[in-house]
């Protein structure tokens, strides 16, 4: 089973939980499912919804240049990280970052 289809299949168990108005703990009870996974997928799921929608279609958001003038890139990142002091000559470097992430 890939990603996505745990995606939905928890997704499923989720709503079908939601529709029924049952306590996670006896749906998955019920439906003999790991409440431990239940709880981390619709956490997942819920945080997942909150995101903005180009962050979820491709896990990237839009850089936008501070400053015009400036010669070096520097990259923010949503948790606050910032990592700076990239430009023509070192863009390879950021290749590389950009993959470790």
């Amino acid at each position: 089973m890939n990603s996505q289809d745990y995606t939905q299949y928890w997704q499923q168990h989720i709503d079908q939980c939601q529709a029924l108005a049952m306590s996670g703990s006896a749906y998955c009870k019920q439906h003999q499912l790991s409440y431990h996974k239940f709880v981390y997928w619709r956490r997942k799921l819920r945080d997942a919804d909150s995101e903005p929608a180009a962050a979820q279609a491709s896990g990237f958001i839009k850089v936008v240049p501070a400053q015009r003038c400036s010669t070096t890139l520097t990259l923010i990142l949503p948790g606050g990280i910032s990592v700076s002091g990239f430009d023509v000559s070192n863009i390879e470097l950021l290749g590389a970052v950009l993959r470790q992430l």
